[in-house]
């Protein structure tokens, strides 16, 4: 079996679009939530709350035709692998079209502004709105394929749209496939635009902060007067590679994968399942060959929604106990849903280089009905550790669960 290294990372991220910039905005402990006024106009929608991704650059051979196919959420996911790409030297090196390099790539949907045009073309009954390119931003796997394209790439492509997990499953395959000797490197992660829709979908479950008029103070993971998730957007990407590949031509390695463990409760749509969440971690912990008390620090899925809460901290103390340092980075960045496992994978490795771990903000005091866990609160924590867990749970039950070290080799 491969080792498998992470040799290149790219972000559009709602704390910056670069470790330097993210790093200061986490150390300022404020969040980047913002008040959407204008969701005022749809009925029934109590939240106004949502995250921007940071304003991004496109370089010029960005345009008309590039992008003809691409949604906003494409177009995050495809300027962060070009990030990614370009930082593990590889940008347009003939590998790319080896078929030895895949994509494993995710997003809850596609574009919405292209699923409503197809709604408008069955209520009106006209074809009028929609377009050749209109299905392609909306279609579940919009990331991966528009990715393949603009970069050329002819491996396997493996779509991972499930939800909250969509980034960190692609992680996890794209790992296994290298672990594997499928594939001699993969893009992975995934990415989330945001949009009135995806609020809708929590608020509808009475699962979204409405502290409309404190958007500073809020969402509040684990915290006993938290109200819900804040949805948010961005894309980030790991460029996963086999070792014996990294060291050939000489790359940069970030970090190691060691373990990725992944599961579904099979009891509940949308209740979460403690027991399940809890076998994830193991399997991932089994598959790098460690002990809990290895891992230094675990970066929470952490939603401050009632349920998730409390499954995943009890979860996390039944198989870490009480000791393991943990904390929320969904406090700043609100829920960024296909885009989260890989935007905390991105910086669980570069908190770990740091050897600083953000805090969870706005987590005053933890809800009791909570696991009994190291939170890390307040100030960031300073931290000497080489192994770091990063935990994800979704819809329909899906649990995953990443485990990286750092490179010492």
């Amino acid at each position: 079996m491969a080792r498998v290294v992470v040799t290149g990372m790219g972000v559009i991220s709602p704390l910056g679009n670069d470790w330097t910039t993210a790093l200061l905005q986490l150390k300022q402990y404020r969040n980047c939530v913002c008040r959407y006024d204008d969701w005022a106009i749809y009925k029934g929608l109590n939240t106004r709350l949502g995250v921007p991704a940071a304003p991004f650059e496109l370089p010029a051979h960005y345009h008309r035709k590039s992008m003809r196919s691409m949604g906003r959420v494409a177009l995050m996911a495809t300027r962060a692998s070009e990030l990614a790409l370009a930082d593990a030297g590889l940008l347009d090196d003939p590998v790319l079209k080896s078929g030895l390099v895949g994509i494993a790539y995710g997003s809850s949907a596609g574009s919405p502004s292209s699923v409503a045009a197809f709604g408008q073309m069955m209520v009106d009954k006209d074809t009028q709105p929609i377009n050749a390119n209109t299905y392609i931003k909306m279609m579940s796997h919009t990331a991966a394929v528009n990715i393949g394209v603009f970069f050329g790439i002819t491996g396997r492509v493996i779509t991972t749209s499930s939800a909250c997990t969509s980034g960190s499953q692609g992680i996890g395959y794209a790992y296994e496939a290298i672990k594997a000797g499928h594939q001699i490197a993969m893009l992975a992660g995934g990415s989330e635009e945001l949009d009135f829709t995806s609020a809708a979908v929590f608020d509808t479950l009475f699962a979204t902060s409405v502290r409309n008029e404190t958007p500073e103070l809020t969402p509040r993971p684990f915290d006993r007067t938290r109200d819900g998730l804040v949805v948010g957007e961005g894309a980030g990407t790991l460029l996963l590679e086999s070792l014996n590949h990294a060291r050939a031509r000489g790359a940069n390695i970030h970090a190691e994968v060691l373990g990725f463990g992944t599961n579904s409760d099979g009891t509940h749509v949308t209740q979460p399942n403690a027991e399940t969440m809890a076998i994830a971690m193991r399997l991932a912990l089994r598959d790098a060959g460690m002990n809990p008390r290895d891992i230094g620090y675990i970066n929470a899925h952490g939603t401050a929604t009632d349920h998730g809460d409390i499954a995943e901290t009890t979860a996390t103390q039944t198989v870490f106990g009480t000791q393991t340092p943990i904390s929320s980075l969904k406090s700043y960045t609100g829920h960024t849903l296909g885009a989260c496992g890989a935007l905390e994978a991105w910086a669980s490795i570069n908190m770990m280089r740091e050897g600083w771990f953000a805090p969870t903000i706005n987590l005053d005091e933890v809800d009791k009905r909570c696991g009994n866990l190291d939170y890390i609160v307040g100030a960031g924590r300073k931290l000497e550790t080489d192994v770091v867990m990063s935990n994800n749970f979704a819809f329909g039950g899906i649990n995953t669960s990443l485990i990286f070290r750092r490179w010492l080799e």
